[in-house]
Order: C-alpha cells, then structure tokens, then sequence
C-alpha cells in the first residue's frame, strides 16, 4: 500500500509538471529588444491584434537591452515548443548565437525589422525598406534647403544595428551631392567630412561616422552628445540648420537642444516611427518629420509570414538582404513620410492614433 501511494503521488506530480508544461507550449515565439521604448510597445499591441485572428499560440519577451537576456529567451521559446521564433535583436552580431542553437533545434528563424548579421540561421527577414527610410530623411531636409553653406548636424544609431547602416546610407544617397556642392557644411562630423565626395561608402567608411555620431538609440546619449556639439561651435556654425535624427526619441531629444540654443534661428529635423510624443511634437512645430512605419502592416507581415511556415507554406518574399553571410529572403512593407501637413490624413484618419490622443490637430 505504500509504494502504491508512492507511485500515485510521483504520477500525480508527473501529470501536474507535465501540464504545467503544455499550458505553457507556443507555436511562435517573439523576441524584442526592450519595453521600455514606445516603438516597440506599439508593435507589441500590433502583434496581439493579429495573434487574436489566429488559432496560433503566440508568446512576445523582452531583451531589455542584453544580448545575454536574448539568447535566454531564445531558449525559453525553443523549450517550450517554438516552431517559428520571429526576432528583433538588441546587437545585430551578437544575436548571431541565439539563432544558430535554434536552426539546430529545426526552428525557423525570422528576423524582424533589424537583420542579424554574420551567420546563415536566419531563414526570413521581415523589414521596411531601410534605405528608404534614410533617403526619405534625406530628401526632406534637401526639399526644405536653398542656397549654399547651411549647417548640416549628422546623427545616428546605434553601430550594434544593421538598420544604422541602412538608414545612414539611405540619406547620405541623397545628402551627399549637397554636401559635395556646398549646399551643406558638415559641423559635427569628421569622418563624414572626409569623405563627402564619395557617395557609396563601403561598410567600414560608414562604421566609422556611425562610431563618431551614434546616438545608441538612447534620448539621454542623443542629448548630450547634440550639447556637446554646439558648445563646440560658434554662432557662425548655427542660424538656420539641418539635422539628420536617426529616429523619433533622438530627434525630440536633438530638437530641445536646438531649439534652447540662441544661435540657432530655425532648425529641420528628421525622425521616424511616428511615436505619439513626436506625433505631437510635429503638431507644435517642434519635430519637422517622421517617417510613418505602420506596424500593423509589420506585424501583419510577420504573423503572415510565420503562419505560412506553420502550414508548410513557402512564404512570399520581394528582395533580399545581405547579412554579410548569405543573401536573406526578405519582405518589405512601405513607409510614409508625415509632416505638419498631412499628420491627420496619415496617422488619424487611417485609424493608427485617435485625434483625442493629440492636442492642436
């Protein structure tokens, strides 16, 4: 009678452990870089409104900014059952490992809007097309310029992120011959002033401007770093400028910097993301742009694509990506440029925001 209670209290225990892990068993999984940061919140509630259209069970976890914390997460999902883990990661390079021990374990790998590099594990790449973001920064700062000699303040983002290069590239495709001609004077950039009669720059040409301008993707970085730039310069380097943002918390933070300094008269800057602060921002007249990204199309993308997989599929793809290993299938979604004056048009008449999240629209 003893070794029978044993035997049912150890498979009782078994049964309990063993559901425990089945109610936690996803068929996708999703990696993100942080929480804290309004973009990827925004994907977030993005990603659940399409979950929600799919007999899919999906689980989102957070690397808040850890490589480490990454890879963690990568495991947890393959533990649990992850046929398909969709991943946006913190360091382009580093994520390399977490999606190798993946593909070890048959899992397809989509990597979404930041492409992880060095490594041929990575199955998709879901992306709006980055080098259109950049060009778009670009050509509104060229459309808003007449003239010679303006000041031009070049910012970035972070080096660990593929998307930096892009984006970088993009508007230096359209910034360069106005900087080759005089129309712009570089003012916080050596590495880009030495090279401003060159209009493709390889890789390490770009590293090394990302390296002196990078923001890290962080307001506080982008901040101080603006600060100490115009502390550096005279009068005579400000009045009218230019800015390239990389992205919208950069450019709130660049803009407040800008706009406290008595030298400068007036100042253009880009940004992207359309984040509700910058939304507001552009209303008041304080952010120039932002490059509209609908996440929902993203997301929607992304989902799709890993749907697609779960039911044997090939998906649907329309370029690819090199990832300095292979040439990466990838599926691009479009992107918008917002402004003063077509704000409500693009953000709230198409459902994205409500108008009762704005003031003055």
């Amino acid at each position: 009678m003893k070794r029978f209670l044993v035997l049912l209290v150890a498979i009782s225990v078994l049964l309990v452990s063993t559901g425990a892990v089945f109610a936690q068993r996803v068929d996708v999984g999703i990696v993100l870089p942080t929480k804290d940061e309004p973009r990827w919140l925004q994907d977030v509630a993005r990603f659940e409104e399409v979950i929600s259209k799919t007999p899919y069970r999906v689980e989102v976890l957070f690397s808040q900014g850890s490589s480490a914390a990454e890879k963690t997460n990568v495991e947890t999902l393959i533990a649990r059952g992850a046929k398909v883990i969709i991943i946006c990661a913190h360091d382009a390079a580093a994520a390399a490992a977490a999606v190798e021990m993946a593909k070890l374990e048959g899992v397809t790998v989509i990597s979404y809007d930041r492409l992880i590099t060095g490594t041929d594990a990575v199955d998709y790449y879901v992306t709006f097309d980055s080098i259109s973001v950049g060009e778009a920064m670009g050509q509104y700062l060229v459309d808003n310029v007449t003239g010679k000699g303006h000041p031009l303040y070049l910012y970035a983002g972070a080096l660990t992120d593929n998307n930096s290069f892009l984006f970088f590239q993009g508007a230096w495709n359209i910034l360069q011959p106005k900087i080759a001609d005089g129309t712009f004077v570089i003012k916080n950039s050596a590495q880009a002033e030495a090279v401003k009669d060159i209009k493709e720059l390889s890789r390490d040409q770009l590293a090394a401007i990302i390296g002196e301008v990078t923001t890290d993707w962080d307001m506080n970085v982008a901040k101080s770093k603006a600060e100490a730039h115009l502390t550096a310069k005279t009068a005579a380097d400000k009045g009218q400028v230019y800015i390239l943002a990389p992205n919208d918390g950069t450019s709130r933070s660049i803009a407040d910097v800008f706009a406290a300094d008595p030298d400068v008269t007036k100042y253009f800057i880009t940004g992207q993301d359309a984040e509700k602060a910058s939304v507001q921002y552009i209303i008041d007249g304080k952010q120039s742009m932002t490059v509209f990204k609908d996440t929902r199309v993203l997301a929607a993308d992304a989902m799709n694509m890993a749907i697609e997989i779960l039911e044997g599929k090939t998906p649907q793809t329309d370029t690819t990506y090199f990832n300095q290993a292979i040439e990466v299938p990838s599926k691009q979604s479009p992107v918008l440029v917002v402004t003063k004056d077509n704000v409500k048009e693009a953000l709230i008449d198409s459902g994205y925001y409500d108008a009762g999240e704005f003031t003055g629209i």
